[in-house]
């Protein structure tokens, strides 16, 4: 199942992401995502596991398990690399060893310290906050993002992490439309305006932490995954489904492209089993009313400023 984008390609709606995830993991959860039925696969430079992501797609390939037109790759320009596009984009191609992506984001909305092409650890001051660049405009940034497609290594480029106002902008300078926005969004953090103003103006949007964040983020950022919900709990027994089934299912419903992240064999079938059942109408209804605006993405901690603020 998949989401026509904007510039004609179209993109899986039940995608991996790789964040967090061990170099030494990646082989084998890629190769057994692939045999699930997994073919979109959501990357960045700044997970910094983009190499071992490309050893196991180049096995995956010379082996036959599957062609290289079957899958869609996403990888993400990092912030320090605003003014480096072609040049990241280049390196991102090489470790993944790949001719061409799928699709490339920017993966925040602000330009950082250049420290590097492919160094992604952020520039921080002595007063430990984020060195901003702010000689670069997101609007130059783009233009460069669009430059890519035309040289023919990326096929769709879009936007991640940013608003309303900050879509609405490059939706005004864009000669290519962004084709993806990727936000977090999850029953804790539905963001129902960013979400109806993305698809009316034919933005895809895909939801990165669609269960919550689960451990991950709790250990990260001390926040908490909307799974232990007791309404979700009795969704999920109602369905005969987990509880990230049910989520998923209701991201999907909402014409969503989800990338949940699980390292262990059983979660990745699970999450991949959502093709077999519908929430009604009601069921829909009641998870919308769970909203609670609660980001638990957090890299505030990290960043020393909150760029969301």
């Amino acid at each position: 199942m998949s989401i026509a984008l904007n510039d004609g390609f179209k993109i899986p709606i039940v995608g991996l992401g790789v964040w967090r995830m061990e170099g030494k993991e990646i082989r084998d959860l890629i190769i057994n995502a692939i045999k699930i039925g997994y073919r979109h696969f959501d990357c960045a430079a700044d997970y910094k596991n983009e190499a071992e992501v490309g050893e196991a797609l180049a096995e995956a390939f010379k082996t036959g398990l599957v062609k290289r037109e079957d899958l869609f790759i996403t990888t993400k320009l990092w912030n320090s690399d605003h003014g480096h596009v072609v040049e990241a984009c280049r390196d991102s191609l090489k470790k993944l060893q790949l001719d061409y992506l799928d699709l490339y984001l920017v993966h925040f909305p602000l330009a950082t310290k250049h420290t590097g092409v492919g160094e992604t650890d952020s520039a921080l001051d002595e007063d430990g906050v984020l060195e901003i660049d702010t000689t670069i405009s997101l609007e130059t940034t783009w233009h460069n993002m669009e430059n890519l497609v035309s040289m023919g290594l990326v096929r769709s480029i879009g936007i991640s992490n940013y608003d309303i106002f900050l879509t609405r902008d490059c939706l005004a300078y864009a000669k290519l439309k962004p084709a993806v926005n990727q936000i977090e969004t999850h029953p804790y953090f539905q963001r129902d305006s960013l979400v109806k103003f993305c698809q009316k103006h034919g933005i895809c949007v895909t939801a990165h932490t669609p269960l919550g964040g689960a451990v991950a983020n709790t250990e990260w950022f001390g926040t908490v995954s909307c799974l232990g919900d007791p309404v979700l709990k009795g969704l999920a027994e109602k369905y005969k489904k987990t509880v990230a089934q049910i989520v998923l299912k209701w991201g999907i419903q909402r014409n969503t492209v989800v990338i949940p992240k699980s390292s262990k064999l059983e979660r990745l079938k699970g999450n991949f089993e959502v093709f077999d059942f519908e929430l009604s109408k009601e069921d829909m209804d009641v998870i919308k009313s769970l909203d609670r605006k609660y980001r638990t993405n957090q890299p505030a901690k990290f960043w020393g400023i909150d760029v969301y603020a």
